[in-house]
């Protein structure tokens, strides 16, 4: 891990404009696409695989699963039998964890819907909102097990009131959802389960199966063929966006805990090895204890090798002459995460404009984001918190807009709409707003 000096320099460093979606794949993958399907591009092995799905439905989703993943798709749904048993064998304790979490997440996304309904009463006259009303949520899964994702996907989905909710996460080599994820569906209780994942999984809801209805918008986190099957199917359903590897900036004084900062650090990484963990410090000193830090305690983690590969390709500490340079540095990265660790975070939080979260306080750290807080997790990356939003309950609703036209409006502005028409050309749409209208 890198420390680089000067205002300059870091921004050098912290440049991109590159697309999650243009990440370079590994020698190995590229060769596994081309035994597979034929291509080396992971864009054009989705599009062979979305126009599978798209052919062939349940049929299709079985041979790609053993294809891919050497998963034997008995049932594509999940059962409300098997969910109970599943949910019955997680631990009482973890079990009580996930229901407190589950509680956060539906205060705070509660208190949003109600603030976003109260604020449409003073909204232009006509306008009206409407909840979309089946959604799919791509659960990551496979290798590892994220019930936290459930429950922060699906529950900002419930509270703004979406009807039917479909997740589609991929079973582990043995068939079988972990048992702790099927365990969150259960707590959040309205949705259908599918052992379904990648771009197979985003194709099957963005069209429909024999098994998988179609659905109106798809949301979640997953990875490089998840993301790129979302590019390709956006326009049939709409996205919630193009979510990349996950990635932490850290802004520092000379009063931050070293430890503190490391250990955020380690946590990112810990993700995946296309992880970005970011330090960004106005102190010399700072910089060099955390780096010693994070290097030694890579080593003792049991993800060892995903930290310490993340680390060599993606972590980075800035060191800068000031907290001035260091906001304007994080406004340019518009991190996933951002956490203040300075003397005034509150203070300095105020002059962030582009982050997904923020974390001020004491103790801030991104972990308390992940699980527990209340805001969902799903959170732009790449750059995108630019111009994108976590998500949360405006991504399941649409406004609408209700024209009244009266006498009043039509004796008032009709002659300009007709005028107007005229003045484009359209004289069927003149005469559509007054018919007895002579052209001129």
């Amino acid at each position: 891990m890198k420390i680089v000096r000067g205002f300059e320099d870091a921004k050098r460093a912290l440049s991109r404009r590159v697309a999650a979606q243009d990440a370079s794949v590994s020698p190995n993958l590229a060769a596994g696409l081309k035994n597979m399907f034929g291509t080396e591009q992971p864009e054009q092995a989705v599009g062979i695989i979305i126009a599978d799905v798209r052919k062939r439905g349940d049929a299709a989703l079985r041979d790609l699963s053993l294809k891919i993943s050497g998963v034997k798709l008995d049932a594509i749904e999940v059962s409300h039998d098997e969910i109970e048993a599943a949910a019955a064998r997680v631990p009482q304790g973890l079990l009580s964890d996930l229901q407190t979490a589950a509680g956060q997440i539906k205060y705070f996304h509660d208190k949003q819907f109600a603030a976003y309904h109260e604020g449409l009463g003073r909204m232009a006259p006509g306008t009206v909102f409407r909840v979309l009303e089946r959604v799919g949520l791509y659960v990551p899964g496979g290798t590892a097990s994220y019930p936290s994702s459930v429950l922060m996907t699906a529950i900002p989905a419930l509270s703004a009131g979406v009807g039917e909710i479909i997740i589609c996460t991929p079973s582990g080599k043995d068939g079988r959802i972990p048992d702790m994820t099927l365990a969150a569906v259960k707590i959040v209780g309205n949705a259908r389960v599918f052992a379904v994942g990648g771009a197979q999984a985003v194709a099957a809801m963005a069209y429909g199966t024999e098994s998988i209805p179609p659905v109106d918008k798809i949301c979640g986190p997953g990875n490089i063929f998840v993301m790129l099957a979302k590019k390709q199917v956006y326009g049939t359903v709409d996205i919630d966006g193009l979510q990349g590897p996950s990635e932490v900036l850290i802004i520092a004084d000379e009063y931050a805990d070293p430890s503190r900062c490391a250990a955020d650090m380690l946590a990112q990484a810990e993700h995946d090895s296309l992880a970005q963990s970011v330090l960004v410090t106005t102190s010399e000193l700072l910089a060099r204890k955390v780096q010693e830090e994070v290097e030694s305690a890579a080593k003792t983690f049991e993800r060892q090798a995903t930290i310490e590969e993340s680390l060599a390709r993606a972590a980075v500490i800035c060191v800068v002459e000031n907290l001035r340079q260091a906001v304007e540095l994080a406004n340019d990265y518009a991190p996933e995460h951002l956490v203040i660790l300075t003397v005034d975070s509150s203070g300095l939080a105020a002059d962030i404009r582009n982050a997904g979260c923020v974390f001020v306080g004491k103790h801030a750290t991104v972990v308390m984001g992940d699980y527990i807080a209340g805001p969902s997790h799903a959170l732009p990356t790449s750059g995108t918190a630019r111009f994108a939003s976590p998500l949360n309950v405006t991504d399941f609703v649409r406004l609408m807009n209700i024209v009244d036209v009266d006498d009043r409006m039509m004796s008032e502005l009709g002659a300009v709409a007709a005028r107007l028409a005229e003045a484009e050309g359209l004289t069927a749409h003149a005469r559509a707003v007054l018919p007895d209208r002579k052209e001129t």
